[in-house]
């Protein structure tokens, strides 16, 4: 699993289930986050009903790094089709590896306004996975995604 990876939460679904007086789990902001590994940044927000993200911040040398078809991964959308699972008070969707073009399922849950836990794994089975965690971003982004 790429570490550039990240989520978001859908607004309708956030409204149908306050309003049915069911607690929600925390709920990171839309905005900036930065990977684990200091490697990437992503812009988090709504697509449609559902969250998603787009990495929007990397360190490299050299050209703008390239997904598996060639694309450059800057402005790529990663984080696909999150929404909130009612189970386990956390949103589930879909993480891209820009490397390999595999799609994993994922989780994520804010542990505060600051911090998320993102977890990527493969088969359906959270078991088999990793855990990362992401913390708000608030530097500054060069020209063609290039982090300082």
């Amino acid at each position: 699993m790429c570490p550039r990876s990240l989520i978001l939460l859908p607004a309708s679904s956030l409204t149908s289930v306050r309003a049915q007086g069911v607690q929600t789990p925390p709920v990171p902001e839309e905005g900036l986050w930065l990977s684990q590994d200091h490697d990437g940044v992503f812009l988090i927000g709504h697509c449609g009903d559902t969250l998603c993200g787009k990495l929007i911040g990397m360190q490299y040398d050299g050209p703008v790094p390239k997904d598996v078809w060639g694309r450059s991964q800057c402005g790529l959308v990663m984080l696909t089709d999150f929404r909130l699972s009612k189970d386990e008070n956390a949103w589930q969707g879909h993480i891209l590896d820009p490397e390999t073009g595999r799609t994993y399922d994922a989780r994520i849950h804010a542990e505060s306004s600051d911090v998320l836990k993102l977890r990527g794994f493969i088969l359906g089975i959270p078991l088999f996975g990793k855990t990362q965690t992401w913390t708000r971003y608030r530097g500054t982004i060069g020209p063609e995604c290039k982090l300082p």
